[in-house]
């Protein structure tokens, strides 16, 4: 069978795990892990704190630093809500494109990954080669982030790796971060005839929202020369609720807000000025009627933006294999600014296009597929 034709069949398994991020992935890490098992790959297997989610870390080849890292994230986004015209965990294949639920992304680089294990393994690799499957990229990248840090405990140190997030084979070398909070403020509830014997939470989650507001201006200013669009860090509130009714002074309200760094200078600008404003302003205004009053902030994920780099590993690997020498920035955001934290070189480049993902009807074209296994084979014979 050749290299096309087994990651298509691999894929079709793939895309039959429902691994939506609410979910366990299980299943699916135990199917690759058996396949890398079959051609003598170094197996771990590292689950989180519920036991139902797991990352998977394989390696061919020899043992100790200096490998390269091929990664892709398990978990998919839901399909609750969207017209699919076909099963949307049943693989479909029409017209030279293949249809389902993570078919981009990311499960189709997935595949190929694992269609030429088989062949990595018969080859003398001079460098470790190591396959990152990981859990729950969507809702946070907490995956990555538990395997970067078994990394360190391990004292692994890989050179370089490549995420294999849609790309459409394009050279990605840089991304702004993603932090996302949600911030609840409490007061104290009471008739509205008498506002001032209450704590109006809404009122005071308004003053947070403005001073946001005034943050994100502030953030143009300190935008360096770069080429995302916008160039600066975005700063936005995507959702608001709070109070009871009409007459009743809000007692509860939640915001829930986001920013897309730059650079890690500036989550740490916002950071530290909303905090203040909260310590010296809301807080003491709040507590000196109803000393219970409060205000907390909690971190959905904080995932590091990936910075391009001058002289990068990743980038020039993949050049050489792709053919490519521009390199480009975008605007969604992956894995990749992890695994650069922790001090690995990283580039992302995978098959698909990011403008099917999570989407109904996803697809990736067989073309695709063969030009993410065309620079896997070159990628295993550079090592050898």
């Amino acid at each position: 069978m050749d290299h096309l034709a087994r990651a298509k069949e691999i894929l079709g398994e793939l895309i039959a795990f429902p691994t939506i991020s609410a979910d366990s992935n299980l299943q699916l890490i135990a199917y690759a892990s058996e396949l890398l098992s079959q051609v003598g790959a170094r197996i771990s297997v590292m689950r989180d704190e519920t036991g139902t989610k797991a990352n998977l870390f394989a390696t061919l080849g020899p043992e100790g630093d200096g490998g390269i890292v091929l990664s892709g994230h398990s978990d998919v986004v839901p399909v609750d809500g969207q017209n699919w015209n076909s099963d949307p965990f049943t693989m479909r294949e029409e017209d030279g494109l293949l249809y389902g639920r993570g078919t981009c992304d990311m499960k189709g680089f997935i595949a190929c990954c694992l269609a030429m294990a088989p062949e990595f393994a018969a080859l003398e690799l001079k460098r470790p080669l190591h396959f990152a499957f990981t859990y729950d990229e969507e809702v946070g990248c907490m995956g990555a982030r538990a395997l970067v840090e078994e990394l360190k405990r391990m004292e692994l140190r890989p050179s370089a790796a490549i995420i294999g997030e849609p790309t459409s084979m394009r050279i990605i070398e840089g991304h702004k971060g993603c932090y996302e909070y949600t911030t609840e403020f409490t007061g104290l509830a009471g008739h509205a005839s008498r506002p001032e014997l209450g704590v109006n939470a809404i009122e005071f989650a308004m003053r947070y929202i403005n001073r946001l507001m005034a943050l994100s201006e502030e953030l143009k200013e300190r935008a360096p020369s770069n080429r995302f669009s916008p160039p600066w860090t975005t700063l936005q509130v995507g959702r608001v609720e709070g109070g009871a009714a009409r007459n009743v002074i809000a007692s509860h309200a939640r915001v829930e807000w986001e920013m897309r760094p730059v650079v890690e200078a500036d989550a740490a600008f916002v950071k530290e000025n909303i905090t203040a404003y909260v310590d010296e302003v809301l807080r003491p205004a709040m507590q000196a009627v109803h000393a219970q009053a409060d205000i907390a902030t909690h971190v959905v994920g904080e995932v590091e933006g990936l910075e391009p780099a001058e002289d990068s590993e990743a980038r020039r690997i993949v050049s050489e294999l792709t053919g490519l020498t521009e390199a480009e920035v975008v605007a969604f955001g992956t894995e990749a600014g992890l695994f650069q934290t922790a001090g690995m070189s990283a580039v992302i480049c995978g098959p698909g296009s990011i403008e099917q993902a999570h989407k109904p009807d996803e697809f990736i074209s067989l073309e695709q597929m063969e030009a993410c296994l065309g620079m896997l084979e070159r990628l295993g014979k550079r090592l050898s």
